[in-house]
This record gives structure tokens, sequence and C-alpha cells, in this order.
């Protein structure tokens, strides 16, 4: 599971005389199990964002209890159409958003339908959702649906926060390639322990650094003739800070002629940037 980044307050929420932070989690659409979100729904302050099964069987709230009513009381109300069967209901109210930082990092307008209701499952408890179902107007990718634990939460909440957990992914995937997480080769696990989280804080930090550089106007990006890129992967940054770290370690205890040191300068920059890149 991935933690949101912005952790949203609730208002006027104290509890033991400090502040209730809630956590929404973003998964992907494995998690979407009716046992974990029963459990996950019964915690306070956190919920979990994730994909909708478009068969999902939903319902309404189950009415409330008559006095004196014999019987078992209800778990559900009336039956709601499914995400797929809603698609097709012709008095659908779609809602038009725009998201910031859509895959690709572009603004998007999508159109969105939201309901509360029950998803439920012979067997299973009854579990309160807020359920979005989302099209494209350019028809460009195919409906999804999604749903949050926290009813409360808006539509542009949840798909903000569930486009945002692709950063994470890139960030596992590339702290993995580059810095060797989780390929640790230790016994103990209090050194497994330990080495994570100096790793994630050195990807961190190299990811600062290499900011700070690009904002002065240093800008190294490899390319290639079959692969172009705009931005900077982690492996640019990494070979970046190597560069300038590499750069001001003067070595050599003198310096009558900058071009020229033992092999010709140029070729002294193609290996270092070879280097940077291969450490």
């Amino acid at each position: 599971m991935f933690i949101e980044e912005n952790q949203r307050v609730e208002k006027n929420a104290i509890h033991d005389g400090g502040i209730a932070i809630h956590l929404p989690e973003v998964t992907d659409s494995s998690f979407a199990v009716l046992d974990l979100l029963d459990r996950v729904s019964r915690l306070k302050h956190v919920s979990l964002i994730t994909r909708l099964r478009r068969d999902a069987q939903l319902y309404d709230c189950a009415p409330e209890r008559q006095p004196g009513q014999p019987g078992r009381p209800r778990r559900k109300g009336a039956r709601r159409p499914a995400p797929k069967q809603r698609l097709a209901v012709p008095t659908t109210h779609w809602e038009t958003l725009e998201i910031e930082d859509w895959f690709g990092g572009e603004k998007r307008p999508l159109e969105v339908y939201s309901e509360t209701c029950r998803w439920y499952k012979s067997g299973q408890r009854p579990v309160a959702i807020r359920g979005v179902l989302v099209r494209d107007p350019f028809g460009e990718f195919e409906p999804r649906a999604f749903l949050s634990t926290e009813v409360e939460h808006t539509p542009q909440q949840m798909l903000t926060w569930f486009v945002r957990r692709w950063r994470m992914e890139v960030t596992f995937e590339e702290s993995r390639a580059d810095l060797g997480i989780e390929t640790q080769r230790q016994w103990s696990e209090l050194a497994i322990a330990r080495t994570t989280p100096v790793l994630f804080g050195l990807f961190a930090l190299v990811t600062l650094l290499a900011n700070a550089l690009i904002k002065d106007e240093i800008k190294l990006v490899r390319t290639a003739v079959w692969y172009a890129k705009e931005r900077p992967t982690f492996s640019d940054a990494l070979a970046l800070v190597r560069r300038c770290l590499w750069s001001n370690c003067h070595f050599q205890t003198s310096q009558l002629n900058s071009d020229v040191i033992k092999i010709p300068r140029s070729l002294f920059e193609r290996l270092t940037d070879a280097v940077c890149y291969a450490a």
C-alpha cells in the first residue's frame, strides 16, 4: 500500500489533546476485496482508495427497523445499477472535472459520476463506500470506477490522490534499480530495517541536490536515438550529482593548464560522463 503524501487534517477533530490526522491509502485493484475494505472502514482516521469492480453489487442503505418489526435486521436496501450498467443509464448526471497532473503530467478534463452506497456480497458485511465512475470525453481510455471507504471524500480528491500513486511507484522502481532497495543481502532483519530508510534518505538527498543543480542551469539528460525524454530520470539526477561532487574534489596538486590533464579535456569529460552513469 502507498500512504498519500498529503495528509488531510480533519476539521474540529481533537483526540487525546492532539489533532486527528486522516491518512488515505491508495492501492491498485488487487486490494478491492470486501474483507479488507470492511477492516479499513472500521479503523479510525484511515481510509482506502482503490479501483472498484465494474460488476460490483451496489445497494442503498438498509431501511431503518420499525418498532416491533419481526425478522432479522436488513443488511442492505434496494439494488443499484453496477458501474458498467450505470454507463448505459441515460439519466446519469455526469459532472466535468479537471485533474491536475494526470498520467503524463498534463491537466485533463474528465466526466465523473459519484454516489454513496453499500457494496455487498452474500456472506460478507456490507461496506459503505464513495463510488466514482470516470469516463473520458475524448474516448482515449475505457471508463473506470474507483471507491473510497471514506464517504466524505470528493471525486476531485480521490482522483488526484490516485494519480499521485504513480509517482510513488516510480520512486520505488527507480530506487530499486539505482540504489538497490529490496536487494540487500543482510542476514539480520535489523540491518535491513536500518539500510532501507538510509537508501530512501539517499534517494531524497540526490533528488534535492539534482533539483538545485538543474535550477542553476546545469542540465544533463541522457537521450538515445530510440528514447527521447524531456525530463531527467533518477539515473540522470544521480549522474548529475556525481559529476558535481567529483568535479569539486581536487586531487591534483597543480593546474597550470586546465585544458590538458594527461589526456585531452574532451576525452576526460566523456570518460567522466560514462563513469557517472556506470558507477
